[in-house]
């Protein structure tokens, strides 16, 4: 059952990253610097606990979250993000998958990649410009509050409640590939 519940920690937090790839990285270090006995982190991630990280970490919280809200900024954030949000999102899954100490680090680190980089494409190549096309721009300042949000809880979440976060992670996966179903049959059949 532990394992399993790492498993939902380290995917739920690396979804998140793809929303904002400071958010989650600051929760796992202030958590494990803080509460020890929630959150242990294995060398050399651990570091991430280190004081002067979590300041270099809220820094970079707060230059992504102005970045985003800014408008023609928060596009250029999006492409530098690109990079950014899914080495966030590996380093995220590696650091609290502490339970899957027989897991090849690599594949952890490529599951992360791949969860955190998969929620960043949904946000930046169909969320976004959504968004800006139906509210002309005026949607993408409380459309990216929500995403800090969604970010943070869903990272405490992870860590405190895995098994809430995996149950959401389940059914958000299970809507997605029924509209991607839904829409390849529509297709057909047009």
């Amino acid at each position: 059952m532990e394992m399993l519940l790492g498993i939902f920690s380290a995917f739920g937090l690396s979804a998140s990253a793809g929303l904002n790839a400071y958010i989650p990285l600051l929760v796992i270090g202030v958590i494990a610097h803080y509460f020890p006995e929630t959150l242990k982190l294995a060398q050399p991630w651990d570091l991430i606990a280190n004081p002067w990280i979590l300041i270099l970490l809220g820094v970079l919280v707060i230059i992504e979250m102005v970045a985003d809200k800014v408008p023609a900024v928060n596009h250029i954030n999006d492409v530098i993000q690109t990079v950014v949000r899914p080495a966030a999102g590996a380093i995220a899954f590696a650091a609290s998958a502490k339970v899957i100490t027989d897991v090849n680090p690599v594949l952890a680190l490529a599951c992360g990649l791949l969860m955190a980089g998969g929620v960043h494409v949904v946000k930046a190549a169909a969320l976004r410009p959504a968004v800006t096309a139906t509210t002309g721009g005026a949607g993408n300042v409380p459309v990216s509050i929500a995403e800090d949000i969604l970010a943070f809880f869903a990272s405490v979440f992870a860590i405190l409640l895995p098994i809430v976060m995996g149950t959401l992670l389940i059914v958000l996966l299970a809507l997605v590939l029924w509209w991607l179903w839904r829409r390849t049959d529509k297709a057909r059949t047009a």
